[in-house]
């Protein structure tokens, strides 16, 4: 039977990515993309879609709640997937207020208004909240210890991650007190196409294409574990299709790495392309590999910022052995194809650069 879907955030990055990914394997579901268009929401991300049956956009405030139960029932939404998040550090740090307002304020609204739809008639509907959140809930790892997992203690050290706790705990209430049928994940990091630029991989990349340098922070030893977009998408559908309701999934790539060395190797794959292609010298001039140079040069190590978790790992045994994921890409492969999908969408990054 077809779905209907609420995706908020669906103009960001991991939301334009699932929309597009649920649009392909999932053709007859009706999605409704729902975003408010703030700094990193970009619906150039879903022009591909618009016009399309089956697909409507909506641009309002996940804080609204009365768009949000209006939208429920105007196309008879049975499946919430939660995005909508603030979700830089740094900007947690110099603005807190924002992440609070969205990730706490607007993950309950959105609760409130699928309570009342879903729950509120004489009968309760069939329906799923599926929310999206992240590792960085847990804290920091040390360097021998094992990866997170679903009941690990909470410690979050930014005010980013300690928004995205309390809405995950308003999301385990929202089932445990009124019945609402939740799942939550918890990812690492992503990295691939529509990519803000203010994350580590996408700003590095478009960096060395200008030949600015690359912001390194500390030594560059802090580590984190990085999934490919699409399987997390992947990941999310899994859980969907047959996650147990009130569970928690972790889904990581097995697939840790430090910064630096990332840094090494986007300089590496981006140097190499330019020897191949003598036509990105030309697109490109001020990148190092446009006269033979090593981007590697480029790098800059900078201050620390405060409360910068060192490690972060993803322990997915649970999504793997109940659900049967694992990531398709290692980090090479999806590296690679970010940086490609990069290299074709010039005129989708050159204007989100200040």
């Amino acid at each position: 039977m077809p779905r209907s879907l609420l995706v908020t955030g669906a103009a960001g990055f991991i939301g334009a990515n699932f929309v597009h990914y649920w649009r392909r394997q999932h053709p007859q579901d009706v999605i409704v993309a729902y975003d408010a268009l703030t700094y990193a929401g970009n619906r150039e991300n879903l022009a591909t879609l618009e016009g399309s049956a089956g697909f409507h956009f909506v641009h309002a405030d996940i804080c609204d709640q009365a768009t949000v139960l209006a939208t429920l029932r105007e196309h008879e939404v049975d499946t919430v997937v939660h995005f909508a998040a603030e979700s830089h550090v740094d900007r947690s740090i110099t603005g807190p207020d924002a992440f609070i307002e969205t990730n706490v304020v607007g993950t309950h609204t959105l609760l409130k208004a699928a309570r009342e739809y879903w729950l509120g008639g004489d009968a309760a509907m069939s329906h799923r909240f599926h929310h999206v959140s992240t590792d960085e809930v847990y804290g920091s790892l040390a360097a021998d210890a094992p990866g997170f997992y679903e009941e690990q203690k909470y410690e979050p050290n930014s005010p980013y991650s300690a928004s995205k706790a309390a809405s995950d705990h308003l999301v385990r209430a929202y089932h445990h007190t009124y019945g609402l049928q939740v799942t939550t994940s918890n990812c690492s990091n992503n990295y691939g196409p529509y990519h803000f630029p203010e994350k580590l991989i996408p700003l590095c990349l478009t960096n060395i294409l200008r030949g600015l340098p690359l912001p390194v922070y500390g030594d560059g030893s802090n580590i984190r574990d990085w999934l490919y977009v699409e399987d997390h998408c992947r990941g999310i559908e899994n859980v969907l299709l047959a996650g147990r309701v009130g569970e928690t999934y972790n889904i990581g790539g097995n697939n840790e790495w430090t910064n630096l060395d990332i840094v090494h190797l986007l300089c590496d794959q981006l140097d190499s392309r330019f020897g191949a292609s003598p036509d990105l010298a030309q697109r490109f001039p001020d990148a190092p590999g446009a006269s033979g140079g090593s981007a590697r040069d480029l790098i800059t190590f900078v201050e620390d910022r405060a409360g910068h978790d060192w490690r972060y790992a993803i322990d997915a045994t649970k999504i793997s052995d109940e659900l049967g994921f694992s990531p398709a890409e290692t980090f090479e492969t999806g590296l690679s194809k970010t940086l490609d999908w990069y290299l074709d969408n010039e005129t989708w990054w050159r204007p989100l650069l200040v």
